[in-house]
């Protein structure tokens, strides 16, 4: 399954290293494609433990269309 959400408040690269490092503790061995300028972080994985995890490391992931 691939996930595909909109984290507006993800604005650095920073923000994209915290981002990437939960979602690859959370669903280790998944997928991650970051595209900072459009906020868009696509996963393959379980959506709730993705968002769960976007959430946790302090960012609000929106669900998005693909």
């Amino acid at each position: 399954m691939t996930a595909i959400f909109t984290v507006a408040d993800m604005t650095c690269g920073h923000c994209e290293k915290t981002v990437r490092a939960a979602l690859s503790e959370a669903l280790p061995g998944a997928a991650v494609t970051i595209d900072l300028p459009s906020h868009k972080v696509t996963v393959e994985g379980d959506r709730a433990k993705a968002e769960e995890a976007i959430r946790e490391a302090g960012y609000t992931p929106e669900t998005a269309a693909a």
